[in-house]
């Protein structure tokens, strides 16, 4: 076992030898270019004379555009049929039996399917399984990533 080990040790030591010598033997590389001269401060982007502008953005408020989504004909107008299409859908959804009322059963079906899904065929539900039946969050657009939603806390701690 011994001999086993000193040959091992033998051929690490001379391929570590053979690779230190290959290693000194090669050829440096080119040094790298220096940095190239700075631009002028007047010349803007891609050499144009005029600096970019920005488009600009449409001027629909944010009822305008919800009013547009609602409008499905684009007549200028909102018919209850196009209001209500939304919760008809939701409602068609729910009633199961399609008789155009919810009873109980069909009212809470999916929250009974929520409730088991996320392990409540027991009869219970652990901190981790309820967190599964959480409703999906708003879908809010984010604002500018650039400015905190919170103001900074400032610490009163040395208030002496």
């Amino acid at each position: 076992m011994l001999r086993f080990f000193a040959g091992a040790a033998a051929c690490f030591l001379l391929l570590t030898g053979a690779f230190l010598i290959w290693q000194s033997r090669a050829a440096k590389g080119p040094v790298l270019p220096g940095a190239p001269p700075a631009r002028a401060a007047s010349a803007s982007l891609f050499g144009a004379a005029e600096p970019l502008q920005a488009p600009e953005a449409d001027a629909k408020t944010r009822e305008e555009k919800r009013f547009s989504r609602y409008d499905k004909n684009k007549d200028g107008k909102v018919a209850a049929d196009e209001y209500l299409a939304a919760r008809r859908r939701n409602f068609d959804k729910l009633d199961l039996d399609h008789n155009g009322a919810l009873g109980f059963q069909e009212y809470a079906a999916k929250g009974i399917e929520k409730f088991n899904t996320a392990g409540g065929r027991k009869g219970w539900l652990s901190a981790a399984e309820f967190v599964a039946t959480a409703p999906p969050p708003a879908k809010h657009k984010a604002a500018c990533s650039c400015r905190s939603s919170a103001p900074a806390e400032v610490d009163n701690a040395n208030d002496d």
